[in-house]
C-alpha cells in the first residue's frame, strides 16, 4: 500500500511549500513520491522551481509532481459522459465551443483530482502520494465527493438505466435531443468501483493522514479550527498540525517583539484547540522557500523524523446519536479525572479539566442544541447535547 498525505488549510499560510518540502523530504528518505497540486491556482511549480504539467513529471530523485488541469483530468476519466453533456448543451443552442467548456457537472473536478490518487495506489506506482490541495473549503468538497457522488449516482443511474430503453424510441420521435446511452451508463457505473475504493483510502488511518496547516493568526486557527471538526465528523483521519512562519526568537527589535508575543499566546491556543494531535513548528525562513535548496532546510527544520510516519492514531472527536440528542466524545490521552468545566459561547466549547483547556468548534449540527452535562471516562470525555436543554457552564 501506498502512504497518502493530504496538506489544507486556508489560502495563504503555505501549505504548497510545506507539501512540497514534505515530499522532498520523503523522496530523500528512498521512497519513490509523487506530489499532486489540486488547487485551481497552482504555485507547487513555483515552490520546486520546475514547469509542471497535467502528467507527474520528475522533478529530483524519487520525485515526480504534477499540477492537476480540470479538462485533462475530466477528458482523462469522464470524457464519454462529458461528450453527451456538451452535445446536449449544443442540442440547446449554446455554441460548440462554449457548450465543451462548461460541460462539466458540479464536483467533477474534485473527482477527476482524486482519481489520480486511486489509480496510483491501484497501479502501485509510487510508495508515498503528497496532495497539495485546494484552500480549505474547497478541500472538504473535495474530500466529501466520493461519498456524495456515489449516493447521487445510486439514486439516479439505476432509473435512468430502466427508462433508457422505453424512453428512446418514444422521445426521438419528437425531438432529436441526445440521450445517454449504454457507453454513458457504463462509464458512470465504472465510477461505483473506484469510488468505491477512493472513500476506503481516504478513511484509512494506515494509508492516509490529513495535516492542518496554519500560521499563529486569529483568522486562520479559527478556519482550521472548523476544518479539523469536520474532518472528524466525515471520518478523515487527521495526524498532525504544522504551524508554519513562526518568528524566530534571535528576531529582535521592537517591531519582532510584538509579533513574537502576539504568536506565543496563538501557539499556546492552538495547543489547546488540537491537542492530542502534534504540533510540528516551521519558522519563517530568512528568505522565500523556493527550489530544492530552500526546501531541502525546511524539511531538516519540519521533521526530525520519517515524514511518512503516522503522527497520532485515532479519532480525537466524534458525535454520535443518542435517542434524539448527540454525544460529542473526546479522546483526551493522559488526562487524569477532575472537575470538567463546560463554557459555550456561540459555535465555540471551552473545556477545561484540572489546568488543561481545550476549544472546540462545534459542527452547524449541534448549534440549535444545548449542553446537559459531560463524564470523564477511561480518557473520554463525553459531553451530552439536548435540545431545549439549558446551557451549562463554568
Amino acid at each position: 500500500m501506498s502512504r497518502i498525505l493530504l496538506f489544507t488549510g486556508k489560502g495563504g499560510v503555505g501549505k504548497t511549500t510545506i507539501a512540497a518540502t514534505t515530499a522532498l523530504c520523503a523522496a530523500e528518505r528512498g521512497y519513490k513520491t509523487v506530489v499532486i497540486s489540486t488547487d485551481a491556482a497552482h504555485s507547487l511549480g513555483d515552490s520546486l522551481d520546475h514547469q509542471l504539467g497535467p502528467e507527474p513529471l520528475q522533478v529530483s530523485p524519487n520525485l515526480w509532481a504534477q499540477e492537476s488541469n480540470i479538462l485533462y483530468n475530466i477528458e482523462k476519466y469522464w470524457g464519454t459522459v462529458k461528450q453527451w453533456l456538451a452535445a446536449l448543451m449544443a442540442w440547446r443552442g449554446v455554441d460548440d465551443i462554449v457548450a465543451e467548456e462548461i460541460a462539466v457537472l458540479p464536483g467533477m473536478e474534485e473527482l477527476a483530482n482524486l482519481l489520480w490518487v486511486y489509480h496510483y495506489e491501484q497501479k502501485r506506482e509510487y510508495d508515498v502520494i503528497v496532495i497539495d490541495c485546494a484552500p480549505t473549503a474547497e478541500s472538504l468538497r473535495l474530500l466529501t465527493f466520493p461519498e456524495v457522488a456515489k449516493w447521487w449516482l445510486n439514486k439516479m443511474l439505476p432509473v435512468g438505466r430502466k427508462l433508457l430503453p422505453v424512453a428512446y424510441p418514444i422521445v426521438h420521435r419528437f425531438t432529436d435531443m441526445p440521450l445517454p446511452n449504454e457507453e454513458i451508463f457504463t462509464s458512470i457505473d465504472e465510477l461505483f468501483k473506484e469510488l468505491d475504493g477512493l472513500r476506503a483510502l481516504l478513511t484509512n488511518p494506515q494509508i492516509t493522514s490529513i495535516r492542518l496547516v496554519l500560521n499563529p493568526e486569529k483568522m486562520v486557527i479559527r478556519e482550521a479550527q472548523r476544518t479539523y471538526t469536520y474532518l472528524n465528523l466525515y471520518g478523515y483521519p487527521t495526524d498532525a498540525v504544522i504551524c508554519n512562519r513562526i518568528i524566530p526568537q534571535s528576531a529582535d527589535g521592537k517591531y519582532w517583539q510584538e509579533w513574537k508575543d502576539a504568536q506565543t499566546e496563538h501557539l499556546q491556543f492552538i495547543e489547546e484547540c488540537f491537542s492530542p494531535l502534534p504540533i510540528l513548528k516551521v519558522p519563517l525562513m530568512e528568505r522565500e522557500a523556493v527550489g530544492m535548496k530552500m526546501l531541502e532546510e525546511m524539511g531538516r527544520l519540519m521533521y526530525k523524523e520519517d515524514p511518512t510516519r503516522i503522527l497520532f492514531e485515532g479519532k480525537p472527536i466524534s458525535i454520535d446519536h443518542d435517542n434524539g440528542n448527540y454525544v460529542l466524545s473526546m479522546n483526551l490521552p493522559f488526562i487524569t479525572k477532575g472537575d470538567v468545566s463546560l463554557l459555550r459561547s456561540g459555535d465555540e466549547l471551552i473545556v477545561r479539566i484540572g489546568n488543561q483547556k481545550h476549544s472546540i468548534l462545534l459542527p452547524q449540527v449541534l448549534l440549535e442544541y444545548q449542553v446537559k452535562g459531560a463524564k470523564l471516562e477511561d480518557s473520554l470525555l463525553r459531553i451530552r447535547f439536548e435540545k431545549g436543554a439549558d446551557n451549562v457552564g463554568g
